[in-house]
Parts: C-alpha cells; sequence; structure tokens
C-alpha cells in the first residue's frame, strides 16, 4: 500500500523573498542553491541520534506558535543549541522563548522576518 516516507519539503510565500533567504543565510547559516531552495539530507539528521522528523497538527486555538500569528511553525534540528544562539545572537536575534532541558532535547524559539516562528531543537541522544 502506498505511505509517505517524509516530509519532502516545506514552501511558503514572503513578501521580500531575497531578503527572506539572506536572514536564513546569515542568521542560521542555511545553504541556498541556484534554484532558489535549500536541501537538507537524511544524512545529516541521521548523524544526530534522536534526531527526526516530526508531522503534527495543533488545534486551532493553540498559543503555542505565539508571538507569531501564523497558521504553521517551522522545526529545525540544530547540532548546537548554544552555538545556534549565539549566531543568532550576532545578527541580532533574539530567542522569544528558551525551555529547560525536556526529554526530547533542548530548544529555543526565534521569529524570522516574515513573522513565523522557528522552533530550534537540538535532539537529545537516544539511550
Amino acid at each position: 500500500m502506498a505511505k509517505v516516507l517524509g516530509v519532502g519539503g516545506v514552501f511558503y510565500k514572503a513578501q521580500d523573498l531575497e531578503a527572506l533567504r539572506a536572514w536564513y543565510h546569515t542568521v542560521l547559516g542555511v545553504e541556498f542553491h541556484d534554484w532558489g531552495g535549500a536541501l537538507f539530507t537524511p544524512d545529516a539528521m541521521a548523524a544526530h541520534p534522536g534526531s527526526g522528523t516530526v508531522f503534527s497538527p495543533f488545534k486551532a486555538e493553540t498559543d503555542y506558535f505565539a508571538p507569531s500569528t501564523r497558521e504553521f511553525m517551522i522545526n529545525f534540528a540544530v547540532d548546537d543549541l548554544d552555538g545556534m544562539l549565539a549566531r543568532c545572537k550576532e545578527h541580532g536575534v533574539e530567542p522569544v522563548k528558551t525551555f529547560p532541558d525536556e526529554a526530547n532535547g533542548r530548544f529555543a524559539h526565534i521569529i524570522d522576518p516574515a513573522g513565523v516562528k522557528i522552533e530550534l531543537w537540538e535532539p537529545k541522544p537516544m539511550a
């Protein structure tokens, strides 16, 4: 039987596409290709035990995405949350929320220039 293999991409509209790409490149280190997008290969995630891709709809009335008013957020797995937050700070981006260590790892939230909440996740290695 046919089934979904995983998330194939995240796509959304932006008012200033070039500025948004520049922000993701500068602040989060995302490398964009000439065709306009970035490609994250499975081997990068596989090198960090405990990581994976989550698909999880939320209730319409959730406030988890606040202060963003967008209907979605993006979670990026990172190899070093403290290092990523330091990189963000160098570019004037402060977390809107940080979390104590959790069973699944460490988390922090930032907002991109398009108003999308970005959840940065350092996966906890599997025991």
